[in-house]
């Protein structure tokens, strides 16, 4: 009999609202080890919401989020998964007073007695791993905004190797091409899927996009998510042939259908 591998993080009936808004409405969802998951629908559905409660940032008002088997009890500063989970967030959120190599080792240099030698050194590995060796002197104001991205990566799979719970076994992207230009998504799009591969790198990412070309060269399955609650999740190649009909008017992006246009 094969072996059901239990799910790295499972979200089970999660709900949050902001004040009267609900944004989530009993969202159930399961990541797997090596999974490549795209989180798309309309803005203001709860994407990134999601993002922010698997990463551990927000708590939910309902619900249980379960991280390889064990409950989520603790949230925010007092957080204690069992593995480390990492994020990219959509402006790349770099401080703009730390050279690229500080913002890269923010981590280590906050919470680790390593030499500030043996920090630079991985910093330059990250670096060399996203395609911008050589660049650790220079202010995030100095970068193009793909180069800022790119460094947002090597901060998220930054790690101390002292600490394996440190080492991010889940990557959770949140709009990583948004306003970059169609060469410079592509250039981020392969970064992806080589980081999944690579050794230092992280198999099992979550992303939240809209942008087709993301979805499609960087995820293996979607879910779609409207009004709250998941509405279909499928593959990449089922996109094209499902039935159901938000995913068909997302796609096409037509204005009639079973998603309100909001002017």
């Amino acid at each position: 009999m094969r072996e059901v591998l239990e799910p790295l993080i499972e979200l089970r009936g999660i709900c949050k609202s902001f004040g009267s808004n609900k944004i989530l409405d009993g969202v159930d969802l399961k990541i797997n080890l090596h999974q490549a998951l795209s989180i798309i629908g309309p803005s203001g559905t709860g994407k990134s919401t999601i993002l922010r409660i698997i990463a551990g940032l927000l708590e939910p008002d309902a619900g249980e989020v379960y991280v390889q088997g064990d409950r989520r009890e603790r949230w925010l500063d007092d957080l204690a998964d069992p593995i480390g989970i990492g994020m990219v967030f959509q402006n790349a959120a770099l401080f703009d007073s730390l050279t690229v190599a500080e913002n890269v080792g923010f981590f280590l240099y906050e919470h680790s007695d390593m030499p500030r030698s043996q920090i630079r050194e991985l910093v330059e590995e990250k670096l060399e791993m996203v395609g911008l060796p050589g660049i650790g002197d220079r202010y995030p104001s100095e970068l193009s905004g793909g180069m800022r991205k790119r460094v947002s990566f090597a901060r998220a799979i930054m790690s101390n190797p002292d600490d394996p719970k440190s080492i991010p076994e889940v990557l959770l992207y949140d709009e990583p091409t948004a306003g970059l230009d169609p060469i410079a998504s592509t250039v981020i799009e392969d970064l992806i899927r080589q980081l999944q591969a690579s050794k230092g790198g992280c198999s099992t990412y979550i992303m939240v996009t809209h942008q087709d070309s993301t979805i499609r060269r960087t995820s293996d399955e979607v879910v779609f998510l409207y009004q709250g609650k998941v509405q279909w999740q499928g593959t990449i190649t089922e996109i094209d042939t499902t039935e159901n009909q938000m995913v068909r008017q997302f796609f096409s992006g037509s204005v009639s259908g079973p998603i309100q246009v909001i002017d």
